[in-house]
């Protein structure tokens, strides 16, 4: 038997509705609140939440001195069309390379992601 069911992911950030509109356009979904504080209901999934977080440094990706803590993997049906919205979005790639199965980026804060073919 469980003791907990997952309420939300969130993301430490320096402006936490600003990236909950970089994966709101990703994801789809509606952005709720304001401040220090800010939901992304996603449908058909669990939310994702968005803390104002002083002094944030984002992790680095990979470096064991700075680790990444998390990551997301979004999964996509098109690579390809995928990072080119992501990347428009404000994403930064990650890996030197394009995978075929996979691709790494940053997001706007600085927070690792994956798309992830299906």
């Amino acid at each position: 038997m469980a003791l907990a069911k997952l309420g939300a992911v969130v993301l430490d950030c320096p402006d936490p509705r600003a990236l909950a509109g970089f994966y709101a356009e990703i994801l789809g979904g509606t952005v709720e609140g304001e401040g220090e504080w800010v939901d992304l209901k996603v449908p058909g999934g669990q939310p994702l939440a968005f803390q104002a977080a002083e002094g944030f440094v984002p992790p680095q990706w990979p470096s064991p001195e700075k680790s990444q803590q998390f990551h997301l993997d979004l999964v996509v049906d098109d690579l390809d069309a995928a990072e080119q919205g992501v990347l428009a979005l404000g994403a930064k790639p990650l890996a030197q390379e394009g995978g075929s199965s996979f691709r790494v980026y940053a997001d706007p804060a600085g927070h690792p992601f994956c798309l992830c073919a299906c």
